[in-house]
């Protein structure tokens, strides 16, 4: 979770491996410690890839325990041993706390039962315990072997054999905490068992006008608290790296009672499980409630959501996450060399990268060391700029009421707020998507802190149009982020036949910066309003847009606001689908999901829901290619697996559509299975927002909010007026690997297919091959992990 840039030389040269490269390989595959959702998606992916590259893979089962004890608990994994487990949670291999470990005797007796599986590669699925854990045994090996020579347990020629034992750790735990990544697998997981929480209590707390503690997992580390917060407006949060100033209870009550004369109805008030004071002294859930209740007589309850965060089926991010982190994982293994170090697998961003184990568990250590030691600053800097910057924004957006200029502010803060007093507007643009109406929140109220005026366009273009344009106000945009929809309205209209109307608009009120959030129609737009700059005067303003579109089409972006809550939707559908036909003898299932010409959601549900095939459009496909898919589902169906799922992009092909491919998969495979179709539609587009838009939807706003003003600043005129004519000032805030990127719309004509609103090049293709792989089609892989020599944290996280 936190931010690190590499800091020295990166070997980044993506090379293509293919099946059987490794052949005669030993591996074994381990979860330890804390369960989180996404293991077994992990170990799925291990295994299969592993298979894949001819490596003979193993489970040992019960974690160290397992391994320790030898045995039964050390199997050959199969193919098939690791169907239908990807929507599972928890670890379908076990998991298990190991004192033995802990001593050299309970390790000499681990590396016996590996040496005599001919296993001297480790996959480590676990916290910065059972990686710090591995790493050990690691460093002892050599002496392991020794003794194990020495006494004659295994042979000379085993012990020259088997000399190294190479080691690669993913992160696996709900919490977070582990220094070096940004998501930890199981994290996202755990925040939509939280909000989704939180949203039931939230309609059961407004009928009664109660308010509610909620206490959340993460043990020292509050970034499950901070985010959920975030995600839900709660009302006050309790973290271990940022404790409440020593009048807390003071303060807490002011909040509460100010925000219930203004017409609250219910309060929501966050607590980490190892939330403390400014002492180090615990706050419990029960003395925030004792607060709430002598001070205020309010009716407060206690909702303690324990384990039921590490339960439930693992969040679409995390089965693509731990799908990518396994095959890097176990490539990373085969590479490895005896003076490699040991690494972990883990996410930068969109960049999948191995990073020193070591290293990041000590950076790890280091934050609970500054806690123990109450440097409560030093702590929250180490987490990460990403998790300083979350709890910031926290504070800014959970105000009641804009800050005034006061003397009691700093010089900075005053300067910050006076020398805007700017008018910026904002509005939607083509199809609604969740995680729209976070972002207007957190824009509006950024822009009010700052001491500017924000104006909301309604139904998007036309309202320049039409001059449906109202004022924001702090208020006006409370309870918006858990929403779905766009709540200022949005429509695909253009500007192209009406600049003369839009103009008078922006010259009527004065706008001085414009902000579009949608998808290829809000970056079309603003492209033409920009590429009309030299003749309107009123259009020489800064603008910018944050795409927002389930079918992540826009280019100059790997990642679209609304993309994860679809995926999520379409992978639930999908493994209610696949449960409806249990106890039914062998059926495949062709799924149609949307995304246009885009392919990105075919994929990425394929990828999360274990699919067998995803039709895209992006790449062709023929009768034979279908035939061939159909030959192949016969010969997994023989070989045990009793259901299919093939998902179809709605526009992979305009002949062989939906329709035809389930007559044609059911004629071809009648004799072998039944097929059942089903088209998604607007269910999509629809729900309430992930924890992962509602979060990517305020930090994007913030960060346009920022850019607009120094824009507007850097264009202001000698007469107040701006003059953004350049390039420069027309851009789509977009996230590419590990950054988040300012491209000039005008630059990205040279990116996009306007014919059927696709970007040239997208970052997601490379995946096929993985879905394919894990899909047991024949395909060679393209590396993706970059090797990071050394870290240094940076400011530059861009999930959640």
């Amino acid at each position: 979770m936190s931010d690190f840039v590499p800091d020295g030389p990166i070997e980044n040269v993506p090379r293509s491996v293919k099946s059987g490269a490794y052949a005669g390989r030993g591996i074994a595959v381990f979860t330890s410690g804390g369960d989180s959702q996404g293991m077994n998606a992990a170990v799925r992916a291990v295994v299969r890839f592993g298979i894949y590259l001819g490596a003979k893979v193993y489970f040992i089962k019960e974690g160290y325990q397992g391994m320790v004890d030898g045995g039964e608990n050390i199997v050959e994994a199969t193919w098939s041993s690791v169907s239908g487990n990807l929507h599972k949670g928890g670890t379908i291999i076990g998991s298990a706390r190991c004192k033995d470990f802990r001593e050299r005797e309970g390790r000499l007796k681990a590396a016996r039962n590996l040496i005599n599986r001919g296993i001297t590669n480790l996959v480590v699925i676990g916290g910065d315990g059972s990686l710090t854990g591995a790493n050990l045994f690691r460093q002892e090996w050599s002496s392991l072997v020794d003794e194990l020579a020495e006494k004659g347990v295994i042979t000379a020629e085993e012990k020259s054999k088997y000399c190294n034992l190479y080691i690669v750790g993913m992160v696996g735990s709900i919490d977070n905490d582990f220094c070096g990544t940004d998501m930890t697998i199981g994290t996202d997981s755990a925040l939509h068992r939280i909000i989704e929480s939180i949203d039931a209590i939230a309609a059961t707390a407004y009928s009664h006008q109660r308010t509610f503690i909620m206490e959340v997992m993460g043990r020292h580390c509050g970034y499950l608290a901070i985010v959920a917060a975030l995600a839900s407006e709660a009302d006050f949060i309790f973290c271990p790296e940022s404790p409440p100033p020593k009048d807390w209870p003071e303060k807490l009550c002011n909040k509460l009672a100010l925000e219930r004369e203004a017409g609250q109805r219910l309060n929501i008030i966050i607590v980490s499980e190892g939330a403390v004071d400014r002492d180090g002294n615990t706050i419990t859930s029960e003395m925030v409630k004792d607060v709430v209740v002598k001070n205020l007589h309010q009716d407060a309850r206690i909702t303690v959501l324990g384990h039921v965060q590490r339960g439930g089926r693992p969040s679409a991010f995390d089965r693509v996450l731990a799908c990518r982190m396994g095959a890097e994982a176990v490539l990373a293994l085969m590479e490895a060399e005896a003076e490699t170090e040991p690494c972990v697998v883990s996410l930068d961003g969109n960049q999948a990268v191995r990073l020193p184990l070591m290293e990041c568990v000590i950076k790890t250590q280091a934050v609970s060391k500054a806690m123990s030691e109450q440097n409560w600053d030093v702590a929250v800097q180490l987490r990460g700029r990403s998790f300083a910057r979350n709890l910031e924004t926290y504070k800014l957006l959970t105000r009641l009421k804009p800050p005034k200029l006061s003397p009691e502010m700093t010089q900075q803060m005053r300067r910050q707020l006076s020398r805007s007093g700017y008018t910026l507007a904002v509005m939607c643009v083509g199809a609604p998507a969740c995680g729209m109406n976070a972002a207007v929140r957190s824009f509006t109220r950024n822009c009010i802190y700052r001491g500017d005026i924000v104006l909301g366009v309604e139904d998007g273009i036309e309202g320049l149009i039409k001059d449906n344009v109202k004022e924001l106000q702090w208020s006006s945009v409370t309870g918006w982020v858990g929403q779905g929809g766009a709540f200022l309205g949005t429509k695909r209209t253009l500007p192209e036949g009406n600049y003369e109307k839009i103009a008078e608009t922006i010259n009527k009120h004065k706008i001085n910066g414009l902000l579009v959030i949608g998808g290829f129609e809000a970056y079309n737009a603003v492209l033409q309003l920009a590429q009309q700059k030299k003749t309107y005067k009123e259009f020489c303003i800064p603008m910018l847009v944050i795409p927002s579109t389930i079918s992540n089409n826009v280019p100059g972006t790997e990642f679209s606001l609304g993309a994860d809550t679809a995926l999520n939707e379409i992978t639930e559908i999908c493994d209610r689908i696949r449960q409806s036909a249990q106890g039914t003898k062998r059926r495949v299932f062709i799924v149609e999901t949307m995304g246009g010409y885009c392919g990105y959601l075919a994929t990425m549900a394929g990828l999360a829901g274990g699919a067998d095939q995803a039709y895209i459009f992006e790449e062709t496909f023929g009768a034979k290619d279908l035939l061939r898919d159909i030959e192949h589902m016969i010969s997994k169906m023989n070989d045990g697996v009793q259901r299919g799922l093939v998902l179809r992009n709605e526009k992979a092909n305009g002949n062989y559509n939906s329709d035809f491919m389930y007559r044609f998969f059911s004629e071809e495979g009648k004799n072998y299975f039944s097929a059942r179709m089903n088209v998604l539609g607007h269910m999509q587009q629809g729900g309430s927002p992930s924890p992962f838009d509602r979060n990517m939807g305020t930090k994007m706003a913030a960060k346009a909010a920022e850019w607009l003003i120094t824009k507007i600043c850097e264009c202001a005129q000698a007469d107040g007026s701006i003059n953004a004519s350049s390039p420069d000032t027309a851009v789509l805030l977009g996230i590419i690997k590990r950054n988040y990127c300012f491209s000039p719309v005008e630059d990205l004509q040279n990116d996009t297919d306007f014919v059927h609103r696709l970007p040239k090049q997208q970052w997601w293709l490379k995946l096929r091959s993985l879905l394919r792989i894990l899909a047991k089609h024949d395909s060679a892989y393209v590396e993706e992990g970059l090797n990071v020599q050394t870290i240094e944290e940076t400011g530059q996280s861009l999930t959640m």
